[in-house]
């Protein structure tokens, strides 16, 4: 693939550690792993996280701003989904996610929307199964040791590292909002990738 088909330069993505997954991997991510290194961390495909990336602005980007809800339970992910929010005007929970905000209109907390964003469908999964029972689709960050049951969209990449996510939600931003065309094709964001990374 050539090097300006990517959303970024490579070195963009390596710097920030995107494709560095965990020591374990689960059958479903097998496919979407690169090689594993000798000290046992397995490499995501950066081919494939630039695909899906893709995929995943341009599948967001059918959707308001206000019908999507990105959720974050891992603190490395509560800056980028908060610099998301300022971006694009997406709904995010930062922290824990409140059980029965997308299921039960008594709350007072209770959103409607009609997509979900995880980060992690491991910590995120109460969000997860509230958007599966509400019929909402589900697209979410896997790493190398995620289950991707009733995930409709995976999206490889390091979910954990600071640098990854920071990167991930600039891109993610950048192309929703170039794809709903607020922004011009190659007009970028005037926030940074260091605005969305945690120190």
């Amino acid at each position: 693939m050539a090097e300006e088909k990517f959303l970024v330069p490579t070195e963009e993505y390596l710097k920030s550690g995107i494709h560095i997954g965990t020591k374990f991997k689960t059958k479903y991510m097998e496919k979407l792993i690169y090689k594993t290194r000798p000290d046992g961390l397995s490499v995501l495909n950066l081919q494939k996280i630039d695909e899906r990336l893709n995929i995943a602005a341009k599948f967001l980007a059918q959707y308001n701003p206000e019908d999507i809800l990105v959720v974050g339970r891992r603190e490395s992910a509560w800056k980028p989904i908060k610099m998301f929010n300022k971006v694009t005007g997406a709904k995010v929970f930062a922290g824990r996610y409140p059980p029965g905000i997308l299921t039960n209109p008594n709350l007072d907390n209770y959103i409607e929307v009609k997509v979900l964003l995880a980060v992690d469908s491991g910590p995120d999964r109460n969000a997860v199964m509230d958007a599966i029972k509400m019929g909402i689709p589900v697209v979410a960050i896997c790493d190398t040791n995620n289950q991707s049951n009733n995930i409709d969209l995976v999206v490889p990449s390091n979910n954990k590292g600071k640098k990854s996510l920071g990167l991930f939600f600039w891109i993610l931003a950048r192309e929703y909002l170039r794809n709903r065309g607020i922004l011009k094709k190659n007009e970028e964001l005037k926030e940074k990738i260091e605005d969305f990374t945690v120190e």
